[in-house]
């Protein structure tokens, strides 16, 4: 059976802590380790219950929770930002953040980053390692002792996930142990778009286009704001 995901959470709003506590109790894989509103023993907290997630505010009284993350040297496998602040997007993301929820936390957008948390658990535990290479059009990736000859032209999309790339196909998604940077540093720019912090996708794959998302045929993937002139002049192929 699948191990569960232990938590910590770290806000000093009471409130704050009660509603996450109320949403995570809804998802059987979350088990809750223990929480902080006093964000000064938060590193000693960690330390103690050693996590697998933290859920973490910004602006505390104290420390920050950028500068906790800082202190605490990746320790906790996935960090996720809950905060009233979306000025530190980019600080949170250049600490290799999961994601960046902005207050008020709500129940649909807690479930659709639990939902991606999920999946990325699932994939790390069942794979024993996650190298890809990149032989012109094709990707070599190794699944414990077996190696996928994927079809670069089968890829829909690409997707962030800390320090590893989720890449989707219509048949199966696989998990690589490559920042979607260095992902796509290896792939056409004719072929791929980066439209999101977290998102890239294969230019064919598009059927349509809104201002605030792409379709690629079942999938609806977010555009990011400052992508979003950009991708408004594509022109589908």
């Amino acid at each position: 059976m699948q191990r569960t995901i232990r938590y910590v959470a770290i806000d000093d709003n009471i409130i704050d802590l009660l509603l996450l506590k109320e949403y995570a109790a809804a998802f059987p894989i979350l088990q809750p380790a223990g929480n902080c509103s006093q964000p000064t023993y938060a590193i000693e907290l960690i330390d103690q219950l050693k996590p697998d997630l933290l859920f973490i505010d910004i602006e505390m009284p104290g420390i920050s929770g950028l500068e906790i993350l800082r202190k605490l040297k990746q320790k906790v496998p996935i960090n996720i930002f809950i905060t009233s602040h979306p000025e530190f997007a980019v600080d949170g993301f250049e600490l290799a953040a999961f994601d960046y929820i902005i207050k008020p936390l709500t129940e649909e957008r807690f479930a659709n980053t639990i939902n991606r948390v999920q999946e990325y658990w699932e994939m790390k535990q069942k794979a024993n390692a996650y190298e890809v290479l990149f032989e012109n059009e094709f990707l070599v990736i190794k699944e414990g002792y077996t190696h996928v000859k994927l079809p670069v032209h089968e890829i829909i999309y690409l997707e962030a996930m800390q320090d590893y790339t989720k890449v989707v196909t219509e048949k199966k998604n696989y998990l690589t142990l490559t920042t979607l940077t260095g992902f796509l540093e290896n792939l056409s720019s004719e072929k791929f778009k980066r439209i999101h912090r977290s998102y890239a996708v294969a230019l064919p794959k598009i059927s349509a286009i809104t201002n605030n998302s792409l379709v690629c045929g079942t999938f609806t993937i977010p555009v990011g704001k400052t992508y979003r002139n950009e991708i408004s002049r594509l022109k589908l192929l």
